[in-house]
């Protein structure tokens, strides 16, 4: 089985949703530990990355998709 790739500032959906109502989660700190932000109520929360790698059910926007996708937002508006 492949090991799915995942990088700082990457949004990504989650097997379980967050109480709030949304499974869609921004990572916001990497390491042996992986703190994740709820993109529906800015509620963060730390897990080791073991469990973060068995929850993550895909990457829904990878942060250079999002750059890449704000830079040409900015063109467009000037």
């Amino acid at each position: 089985m492949e090991r799915k790739q995942f990088e700082l500032g990457d949004i990504v959906q989650m097997k379980k949703q967050h109480p709030c109502g949304t499974n869609e989660m921004e990572i916001i700190r990497m390491g042996m530990d992986i703190r994740i932000k709820c993109t529906g109520c800015k509620h963060s929360v730390l897990i080791p990355r073991a469990k973060f790698e068995k929850n993550l059910k895909k990457v829904l926007r990878s942060a250079a998709e999002r750059q890449q996708d704000e830079g040409q937002n900015n063109l467009t508006a000037e």
